[in-house]
């Protein structure tokens, strides 16, 4: 089954600075409810606790522990990390109730931790959003549940908590994954389907549209010969 990107926003987080243990530096960090369990968010979805606890757990073992939480700044359009835009590390994450509490070491040594440290020491006013992938069950009254296969891949930060959610979720949570051989692919039929809802615009040419029709079935093409050359091997 395809995975749909999750994404959800927490305004409810502030910036600390505290002084390292030499006295010779400062560390930034951000701290707050990083998700929250069996509460209708703001997106109309809800995440079972058990869930959340679940995964909290696994990602505590195989990230937190090992020293490889790490997080963005902005809004990525896949769930996989780009070591390129790393701004923090995820140093804690504990459950309180329903909610899940998390701390945030900010790399200030990287380019988009610089950056981060530079909206800090500015005042700005920061979020997290939490990213993951899963599918959706329409529960009552409008409610989107969260399913049992929901996979939470990390926090990331965002300058702008207000920005409208609809942007994010156009962006990002129109794609699809799937896990091929533990590697997560995004799904070139999904690719194929929002070129062809993309191009029956109004304001398209039909040239245009013709060409990058042509175009879209060609990469899909190509994809499937990729996947029986490697199945033959």
């Amino acid at each position: 089954m395809a995975l749909k990107l999750i994404t959800e926003t927490v305004n409810d987080v502030r910036a600390l600075i505290e002084t390292a243990e030499t006295g010779s530096a400062m560390n930034y960090f951000i701290e707050g409810i990083f998700m929250q369990g069996n509460k209708k968010n703001q997106n109309g979805r809800v995440y079972p606790t058990a869930t959340l606890q679940r995964e909290m757990q696994r990602y505590q073992k195989e990230h937190i522990d090992r020293k490889r939480a790490f997080g963005e700044l902005g809004h990525p359009d896949s769930p996989t990390i780009n070591l390129d835009r790393v701004s923090h590390m995820i140093t804690e994450l504990t459950q309180d109730g329903d909610n899940f509490m998390g701390k945030a070491k900010v790399m200030v040594h990287t380019p988009m931790g610089n950056i981060v440290k530079a909206l800090i020491d500015e005042g700005a006013e920061l979020g997290v959003s939490s990213r993951g992938l899963g599918s959706l069950r329409d529960a009552d009254n409008g409610i989107m549940e969260v399913q049992d296969d929901f996979y939470f891949s990390t926090v990331d930060i965002v300058a702008d908590p207000s920005a409208p959610d609809a942007f994010v979720r156009g962006v990002m949570e129109g794609k699809a994954w799937v896990w091929e051989s533990g590697v997560l692919k995004e799904c070139t039929l999904e690719q194929v389907v929002q070129t062809v809802e993309n191009v029956h615009q109004p304001t398209i040419s039909t040239t245009e549209r013709s060409a990058a029709l042509v175009e879209s079935f060609s990469q899909f093409l190509t994809a499937l010969r990729r996947g029986v050359q490697s199945n033959i091997r």
